[in-house]
């Protein structure tokens, strides 16, 4: 397990730090951002607009995302920014609603690995494993970018994949490639809820 090898916990150690940084950073710039939205607002103010004439253009909220998947320094990355993988060697854990591990979500250079919690024995009959996750969430992805290859627009290389490793019928890794930020903005809750109702599937039966 992760939590037993020194080395790993280092890692996680040191990347728990580089996120304390980020948000941070963030913070900091967010109070920038808004001391530069108020100096705006005073001198249309200054200009004769009514107060009532600056609310009614729509200023985007300024959010502090959840999570921070920091990008490796640009010199140690050889792919494109459009295919740039989350930071290697980071761990994300998915749990249930009520704190129960699931599985966790770990990155190395070349792949994304998804590791089901063991004392579960997540089955590939369970549903919605099959007809949603691997149906409607990989298939789809990888049904896109092998289109976007045949126009040209992408390369077959950066097409994305998985395969699921298995012990019978029990999962024990599902491997995902070709996975940038955006498409794990959309996995890790496809994921986790899946995973969540196949549980809560195998406690009622």
């Amino acid at each position: 397990m992760l939590a037993q090898d020194p080395e790993k916990m280092k890692s996680l150690i040191a990347f728990k730090k580089r996120l304390e940084e980020k948000l941070a950073s963030l913070e900091a710039e967010t109070k920038e951002l808004q001391d530069s939205l108020d100096a705006v607002n005073g001198i249309l103010l200054e200009k004769g607009f009514k107060r009532g004439d600056i609310k009614e253009v729509p200023t985007p909220p300024v959010s502090m995302p959840k999570e921070v998947i920091l990008p490796k320094p640009e010199a140690e990355v050889p792919k494109p920014p459009a295919q740039h993988m989350p930071e290697p060697e980071s761990v994300i854990p998915l749990k249930t609603m009520t704190d129960e591990p699931l599985a966790i979500i770990h990155f190395d250079k070349q792949a994304m690995h998804v590791l089901p919690d063991e004392t579960k024995h997540f089955s590939v009959t369970t549903p919605p494993f099959g007809n949603f996750l691997v149906e409607r969430v990989f298939v789809k992805m990888q049904e896109k970018d092998q289109e976007l290859a045949r126009l040209g627009q992408l390369t077959v290389d950066k097409v994305f994949s998985f395969n699921i490793v298995r012990e019978g019928d029990l999962i024990r890794e599902i491997l995902i490639k070709n996975v940038d930020d955006e498409r794990l903005k959309e996995l890790k809750p496809s994921i986790r809820w899946t995973f969540e109702k196949m549980y809560e599937k195998m406690k009622s039966s």
